[in-house]
Parts: C-alpha cells; structure tokens; sequence
C-alpha cells in the first residue's frame, strides 16, 4: 500500500472516529419564501421537460431524481445546506485539501446558485412584473437582465465538476464503506439528513456506471440554452439535441 493511501485511510479512520465531536447548530425547518418556492418550481418543472430522455433510461434517472429531488427541490434545505459547510470546516481537521474538493465545490455551488436566484426572482417580481406565472419569455428576459453570463457559466462548470469528483469517489472501492460506517456517529450527532443525502448521491451516480455521457448532456445542453437565452433566441428551451437512450 502507497503512503498516499495509507494517509487517505488513517485520516479517514480519524474522522471518522471524531465526527461525534461535531457540534450540530440546529437552525430548524424554514420555510421557503414564496418568491424562491415560485422560481424553483418553475426550474425543477423546466429541468424535468430538458432532461426527460435521462429521466426514461433506469441506468440515468436515479442521479436525474438526486438533482431534481436534492439540489433543486421547491423546499427548504437550509440545515442540510449549512450542516454540509459546517462539516466540510471540521473535516479539514483530518482529511487532506485535496479529497474534500467535492465539498468545497458542493458549498461554492450551494452558493453560488443561491445568490443567482435570489438576483432572477427579484429582477422576476421587481422588474417584470411577475406574480403568481413564470413564463419562458419572462425567465428568459429575467436572465438578459440580470447580465451575470460569466456566472451562470461558473454555475454549470461546477456541476460538470461535481460530477467528475462523484465518479471518482464511487470508484474509490473504500468510499462506499466509509460512507456507511460514517452514518452511526452521523446520526448521533443529529447529523441523518445529510448522511442520507450523501448516501442518496453516492448511490445515484454507482449505479451509472460512470457519468461521463450524464454530465456531458448536462454541460452541452445547459451551455446551448444560455447562448439562446443570451442572443435572443424565441425558444431558447426547445429539445433539439440528440436524445440519450441508454
């Protein structure tokens, strides 16, 4: 065994038998507001018309439900979000920089897509006049507005990043264990919502086999509507990229 993963595994043998010293700050359930409840159901249903192929083969669907389900749900994930930061700070302790990286990322995502939102249903509502309907046009024009592309283009390069560093860890064949074990202390740290978003993940993306075809169909077709939305395009969400089928 190389020292490299002899220090992977000691450092993960210390964390895991630290993770009970995590002190949980319990923020409780909050709901939504409205406004980001408006967006993110309109985005979720958005996702689930671009994504309907994936959504049909068994091989992409789970990882399909995970971001639908996990990252873009029309609910509150407040304490899950900043349970995720709060253990990626304690983490550190044990764990080189480098393996943390998914969860450094995870958090630059979280937010990052969290202010973008908060810019769109503001320019939404404040702007344009939105009340209770989003339309394509509207969302469209919502982005022009806003005038963030470099943003959103950070934004979708995360998640191709994300994807990379779960296909890594999958294939990894002690982190599937370690994940398991990890659950116990987890949990009684009050800490069950994120281990079972962690195993949720962890599971969606083995059984893909490699995402390479997933999170290729993500980047190209998230790129190819910002370009529409951005040149104007009258029907920057239509689905005419090739469909995936297995």
């Amino acid at each position: 065994m190389s020292s490299l993963t002899m220090s992977k595994h000691s450092g993960l043998r210390g964390l895991i038998g630290h993770l009970g010293e995590i002190k949980r700050d319990a923020i409780g359930f909050r709901p939504l507001p409205p406004r980001l409840a408006l967006l993110r159901a309109w985005q979720a249903q958005r996702l689930t018309g671009t994504y309907h192929d994936l959504l049909a083969v068994d091989r992409y669907r789970p990882a399909c439900l995970f971001f639908l389900e996990d990252i873009y749900a029309a609910r509150d994930f407040s304490q899950r979000d900043h349970d995720i930061e709060r253990m990626y700070e304690f983490t550190r302790r044990f764990i080189p920089e480098g393996l943390l990286r998914p969860v450094a990322v995870t958090v630059e995502l979280h937010q990052l897509t969290e202010a973008l939102d908060r810019r769109l249903i503001d320019t939404l509502i404040d702007r344009l006049g939105v009340t209770d309907t989003i339309t394509p046009a509207l969302y469209a024009e919502a982005y022009r507005v806003c005038d963030n592309y470099a943003e959103r283009v950070r934004q979708i390069d995360l998640i191709e990043t994300i994807c990379e560093h779960i296909d890594r860890i999958v294939r990894n064949p002690v982190a599937g264990p370690t994940l398991a074990v990890a659950g116990r202390p987890l949990r009684a740290a009050g800490y069950d919502e994120l281990h079972e978003f962690l195993m949720r993940g962890y599971e969606s993306f083995k059984r893909m086999h490699g995402s390479r075809h997933f999170r290729r169909a993500i980047k190209e077709r998230e790129r190819a509507i910002l370009d529409r939305i951005y040149a104007g395009d009258a029907e920057p969400f239509r689905a005419d990229w090739p469909l995936v089928t297995g």
